[in-house]
C-alpha cells in the first residue's frame, strides 16, 4: 500500500498467522462501520477489540483498564479526540495513541503517535503499524494509504446512515461533514464524500446531503426519512 512520504520503514509482520495475538486495543469512535472494519482485522489478527463510542466512555474504560494500543477519531460526539489524546499522552506508562479522521490532519494530532486518515489501512499495514508502535517506534509519519480493508458491514453502514440523518440540522455542519465524509471513504462512496466536503459550517449543501443520505437509506430499504432543519429526531 502506498504510504504517505516520508515512507514508513515498518518492521516485517512475525512468521504467525496472528501477529498481533494477545493485544488488546481500544478505539474511540462514534462510527458503528469503522469499529466493524477494525473489529475484522483486529479478530484476524488474534488481537482483542474494546469500544467507546465517545470521550465520556473512553475515559470511563481507561480509569478501569490498560490497552496495549488506542485508536481515538478526531472528531466524537461528546468532545474533541485530540483532547483526549492530549491527556492520555501526559500520562506516565501510557499506551501508544494512533489518531483517525476522515478530513485528515496537517502532521501528528498532539499526543499521537501516529496517524491514519480513513479509510482505514489494508490488514497487513494496519498489523504492521501497530507493532512498529509496540516496539517503541515514536512519531511516525501519517499513513494514508489505498489499500483495500475488510469489505464494509452492510448493517454498519446502514447504522450510520441513519445516525448521519439524524444529525442533519442539529449537529455543526463540520462535525456532521467529519462524520460522513469517513463513513463515505470507508465505504467507497465519492459522490457522497463530495456532498460531505461541501457541506459548509452554517449547513450550506445540507439539502443535497440530507436527499442523497435517504437515497441509499432507500436503496437498502430503511424507510427512515432525515429530519428537517430545526426538527428533533423522535
Amino acid at each position: 500500500m502506498p504510504l504517505s512520504e516520508p515512507a514508513l520503514n515498518l518492521p516485517a509482520l512475525r512468521g504467525t498467522d496472528l501477529p498481533l495475538q494477545g493485544l488488546t486495543l481500544l478505539v474511540v469512535e462514534d462510527s458503528r462501520l469503522t469499529c466493524e472494519v477494525l473489529r475484522l482485522m483486529c479478530q484476524r489478527s488474534g488481537a482483542r477489540l474494546r469500544r467507546a463510542d465517545g470521550v465520556a466512555a473512553a475515559r470511563a474504560h481507561l480509569r478501569r483498564y490498560r490497552p496495549d494500543v488506542v485508536l481515538i477519531d478526531l472528531g466524537l460526539p461528546d468532545g474533541r479526540g485530540e483532547d483526549l489524546m492530549a491527556d492520555l499522552a501526559a500520562q506516565p506508562g501510557r499506551p501508544p495513541i494512533i489518531g483517525m479522521s476522515g478530513m485528515g490532519h496537517d502532521g501528528l494530532p498532539a499526543g499521537a503517535d501516529a496517524f491514519v486518515q480513513k479509510p482505514l489501512p489494508g490488514l497487513a499495514d494496519f498489523q504492521a503499524l501497530v507493532l512498529a508502535l509496540r516496539q517503541g517506534r515514536a512519531s511516525l509519519p501519517a499513513m494514508a494509504g489505498t489499500a483495500q480493508p475488510p469489505p464494509p458491514d452492510p448493517l454498519a453502514l446502514q447504522d450510520d446512515l441513519r445516525q448521519a440523518a439524524q444529525m442533519l440540522g442539529q449537529r455543526d455542519g463540520r462535525f456532521v461533514a467529519g462524520f460522513v465524509l469517513g463513513l463515505a471513504r470507508s465505504s467507497d462512496d465519492p459522490a457522497l464524500a463530495s456532498a460531505a466536503t461541501d457541506l459548509g459550517p452554517q449547513g450550506q449543501g445540507m439539502a443535497r446531503l440530507r436527499q442523497m443520505i435517504a437515497s441509499r437509506l432507500s436503496a437498502m430499504g430503511d424507510g427512515v426519512v432525515p429530519p428537517q432543519p430545526g426538527v428533533q429526531a423522535p
